[in-house]
Formats: structure tokens, sequence, C-alpha cells
């Protein structure tokens, strides 16, 4: 391994012993969680401190062992103590689930090409949906409301569920297997049936305005998104600005984000995190473009991972940020192994920027505040930016 990404991404977890971090990020019908592993030839920097779980993890893996004894599903016992513990973030995923979503992070999954987030009330919100999917063809927008799967209310549901629904997870549905949403619109409600078909994320791509300017939009932070940017900003125009779009993004590979604040920054922080009161830093690796002009797009679907990146390069005073609000998740979850083989998620600690501000519950002001003219008032930024003093 050459070390040249000190957060790849394992393919497992050990039982026992966590090996990565989780900053859950929403990726409805394709895929999951973020993730921050452990570096290459160290111990994981979540790594337990005992044999086995420790803390709510314990008292969750208890549950689930109760239930296996009873003859009971320990999965569903495992969820009605995540339930009770009032963790807003938490998750359990049967072990096909967390197989299927750690293949997501690899870039491939079954689907119907949409995105989500649960709403504080409740309520499930498409923010995103894929060209050329099965909802893209359907007529899903961004905006719609996804009140059913399969006769399945989703009102209230953690969205880690609601994935498993639209991904058939419980019957390892294939591609070409329908599924049947309950969907609202204002005052429209209707139901479409969908085919999952085989996705991929395309979690970046690259487009050339006029005036010199290089759109780097990044979807979701799959597993080598973050050398994809750092490939756009060396291949983009001598001279040219950078918009970073990071719009909608809901979070993914906490690892892939740092290795794309390394095409901005020259080494340094790019976060701080706890787990259960220990503290941990991220840094940048060196070598980074720190000249060319350089401009954040954020709105309220800018989440988790996009957020800490987000956060990098503002307190860095690397890049002005344009846009709206971030949505505020901040915290970490740590993922363990249940007797069953199922996966557990608890938060265990937040994450900081460089200035040590809180994103949770927060979220990240930009620098400068606009709706739906963002993407033209980042260009006039960066022309401002490119002027001789």
């Amino acid at each position: 391994m050459s070390g040249r990404d000190p957060f790849c991404q394992p393919r497992r977890i050990r039982r026992g012993a966590a090996l990565t971090l989780v900053f859950a990020s929403v990726l409805v019908a394709g895929a999951a969680t973020g993730a921050l592993p452990q570096s290459p030839g160290k111990s994981a920097p979540d790594e337990a401190r005992s044999a086995g779980p420790v803390g709510r993890h314990a008292d969750v893996a208890r549950a689930a062992e109760e239930a296996m004894a009873d003859g009971k599903s320990p999965v569903q016992a495992a969820k009605r103590a995540v339930s009770r513990s009032g963790d807003r973030w938490a998750a359990v995923y049967s072990r096909g689930e967390y197989e299927e979503f750690e293949e997501s992070l690899d870039g491939q999954y079954t689907g119907v090409g949409l995105w989500a987030r649960s709403e504080r009330d409740g309520r499930i919100e498409v923010t995103r949906v894929r060209a050329g999917s099965p909802a893209a063809t359907a007529g899903i927008r961004p905006g719609d409301l996804l009140r059913s799967v399969d006769g399945e209310k989703t009102d209230g549901r953690p969205v880690t569920e609601v994935v498993s629904l639209l991904r058939g997870d419980a019957t390892d549905a294939p591609a070409g297997t329908a599924v049947r949403l309950g969907l609202e619109r204002g005052n429209r409600a209707w139901t479409e049936t969908l085919r999952r078909a085989r996705l991929s994320t395309d979690s970046v791509t690259v487009r050339e305005l006029d005036g010199r300017v290089t759109v780097i939009k990044v979807a979701t932070f799959t597993k080598d998104s973050g050398h994809q940017v750092r490939e756009a900003v060396r291949q983009s125009p001598p001279g040219a600005g950078i918009v970073l779009d990071l719009r909608g993004n809901p979070g993914g590979l906490v690892g892939e984000a740092v290795t794309a604040a390394s095409a901005f920054l020259d080494g340094g922080l790019v976060a701080t995190y706890d787990v259960d009161g220990e503290q941990r830093a991220l840094h940048a690796e060196p070598g980074g473009d720190t000249t060319r002009p350089l401009v954040a797009l954020v709105d309220g679907g800018t989440m988790s991972a996009a957020e800490l990146l987000t956060g990098a390069v503002q307190d860095r005073g690397r890049a002005l940020v344009v846009g709206s609000r971030t949505f505020g998740k901040g915290s970490v979850q740590m993922p363990s192994r249940l007797p069953d083989g199922s996966v557990a998620e608890l938060t265990v600690g937040h994450y900081r920027t460089p200035s040590g501000r809180g994103v949770d519950g927060r979220g990240i002001t930009p620098d400068l505040e606009t709706g739906e003219d963002a993407l033209p008032r980042a260009q006039a930024v960066l022309r401002g930016l490119a002027s001789p003093s």
C-alpha cells in the first residue's frame, strides 16, 4: 500500500472492534453511510479499547444476544434498543444490508436512483434524482415527499430503513424487480411503480463555463471521488477559477472528503473529532493547489462529510462559501458487529471545523447567502477574486 491515502476503506468490520467511524449520510436507494476508515499499518482510530463492544454498543449487543437465545429476531431487538436510546442517527443493519451499503460506497448499487433525507418532522423528502434512472423516468423530482414504499409508510422511520425498503434488502431483490412508491407533491398524492436497476454513482462531474471557470460537482463521496476531485483541479485550464459544487451532497466516505480537501490545501488541519471523549484529527496531504480562486457552493442538502470539507476550506481562508446554510450533520457514528453478524451504529461523538466550530444542529453559514442564483453569484465572486488589485 502506497500510503498516499491514509484513510482507505476496509471491506469489512472485525467482530468486537469497529474499524470505521461513520458520519451518517443519506443516499436513498443507493447507498448508505459515510465512513472514516483506519490508517494502513496503524491501529484503527476508533478501535475499541476492550475485546468486545462497550457502553451503549454493549447494551444493544446484549439485547440482540438475549433475543437469539429466546428464538426471536436479534435485528428487531437491536432496533428496539436503539430506538429507546433516542439517538437520532443510530441504525441497525442486517449483515446483507451492511454489505450492500459498503458496495454502494464503491460506486455501484441496485436501486431506483433517488436521494433523500429525513426532515425534522419525520417526513422523507427527495433531495436529488439521478438522470436516466428509474426515478427520473417516472418524473420524480427533488422536493417530492416519499410517503410509502410497497405500502409501508415511511414517516417517522429512520432513513436507513427506508433505504432498505427501496432496495428490497429483505428479499435480496435484484435489478428488474418492482417497487411501489407513494409520493406527494404539494396537493397531489400518487403512486408510481418502478423497476430497480443497477446504477453507478458518478459522484464527480466536471464542466467548463465561459469566463475561465471550472465547475466540479461532487454528488457524494464514494470510493475514489477525492482522487477525481484532485485530478479535475490538476487538469483544469491554467488560471481558471474553481467552483466546488457541494449542493445536495449528503456526505459519504470521510477519507474521500479529506482527499478532496487536499486538492486545495497544502497540508494542515481539515477537522477534529471525538470518540467517547478522545480527540482525533484529520489532516490534508501537502501539495494542494492554493493559488486558484475557489468558491464552494452549498445548500440545505449539504451534509456530513461535505460539511466537513466546506468547513475546512472556509476556516482555512481557502474558499468563499456561497449558497444557503448547510444541513448540520456533524455527529460521529461507530459501527459494531452484533452476535448474529448484523451491525449497529451508535453516535459516539462530534466533529469540529479547524477553528473549533461545531456543525451538528447548526450547519455552516455561507460567506455569501443566496438562493437559485448561486452559480451565477459564484461566477461573479470568482471574477472578483481573479481581478488584479
